[in-house]
């Protein structure tokens, strides 16, 4: 990304934000401008971090409070909708197609990724296809922005945006990235993956080896980035994802999951009606869930890697929709 290169190279030695907008008496005051939240924050910053509270002082002078992003963090969650209607917002001929042309444009680091960490193509293309389609939706907010708007003017969850702002600023130093200028989705995900600041610095990946590690328009970096993160969460390598299950009785319901974690049992699924149409053991834990499908209810067992899946974005159709476009991706790529 140009931006870094250039700025990195103007402001090498960044200890602290140094130079990032010339003295603080060169910022514009702007909506932080004498709030004591931030003060408190930047004293913190600068107590536990090293950062130098002047120019970290600046940075805030220049960030916006965006009165866009509270209304959209807090509109009233929309009416859920069932798998028959949620499927089709993903696993699309658009995005099918895209997926296979994303595919072959970078197949050898595909491929190198798959390798490193077990984690095969089609998943990590499916990834960036459902998060961003494949770069064409990564946000328009600066993450700076977006960060300080719902950690100082978002009381429900203030105490976890400040944690991800905090973040945020130390993979800026880290990376010698101008954090003004850094760009991500009105909760503060960012680049083709759509990674928190958080899960950036814990698991993003330096994947062309360039010194530098950018998910923004580096695919060579996301992609490498999107397989770590799931090695780091649990993907084991061949292992299948899902497993549709035939049911019969009045205690199938019994056996469905309280939220995303495998804590039932094949076994204990088959004392109650299930059956795989698969060969898995009785020990073997599995998340067990039901959607309305098209054609009425569909009953499936979630294995350890559709749980890595989840660690992603805690919702069972999100999952669903990642691995099903990966199936479609493969049988796309297979006939064209």
């Amino acid at each position: 990304m140009q931006v870094m290169r250039g700025w990195a190279t103007r402001y090498a030695p960044w200890v602290g934000l140094v130079s990032i907008l010339g003295t603080a008496q060169d910022a514009l005051a702007g909506d932080y401008e004498g709030s004591p939240q931030v003060a408190g924050f930047v004293g913190e910053m600068t107590r536990d971090y090293g950062f130098a509270g002047e120019q970290l002082m600046g940075v805030f002078r220049e960030a916006e409070r965006k009165q866009s992003i509270l209304d959209a963090i807090s509109k009233p969650a929309e009416r859920v909708k069932q798998w028959k209607e949620y499927r089709p917002m993903f696993i699309t001929d658009a995005r099918i197609a895209r997926g296979v042309d994303f595919w072959r444009q970078h197949e050898a680091v595909l491929a190198r990724a798959e390798q490193e960490y077990g984690v095969p193509a089609q998943v990590i293309v499916s990834i960036i296809g459902v998060e961003t389609f494949f770069g064409r939706n990564t946000g328009n907010y600066r993450v700076i922005d977006a960060l300080s708007t719902l950690g100082f003017d978002y009381p429900p969850r203030a105490e976890f945006f400040r944690k991800e702002l905090r973040e945020f600023l130390l993979l800026a130093r880290e990376e010698q990235v101008d954090p003004l200028t850094l760009k991500g989705s009105y909760a503060g995900a960012m680049g083709l993956p759509q990674f928190m600041p958080s899960s950036f610095r814990a698991y993003a990946v330096d994947f062309d080896g360039d010194g530098h590690i950018n998910i923004w328009t580096n695919p060579d970096d996301a992609i490498g980035s999107v397989a770590s993160y799931f090695k780091r969460h649990g993907w084991v390598a061949g292992e299948p994802v899902v497993s549709r299950a035939d049911v019969r009785g009045d205690q199938v319901d019994e056996g469905l999951t309280t939220g995303i974690e495998p804590t039932k049992t094949v076994g204990e699924l088959r004392a109650l009606g299930w059956s795989s149409h698969d060969a898995l053991r009785d020990d073997m834990p599995v998340t067990a869930f039901r959607l309305e499908g098209d054609n009425g209810p569909e009953y499936w067992m979630g294995l350890t890697n559709f749980y890595a899946i989840t660690r992603y974005n805690r919702s069972v159709m999100y999952a669903m929709a990642v691995h099903q476009l990966s199936e479609q991706l493969v049988q796309a790529r297979g006939v064209k």
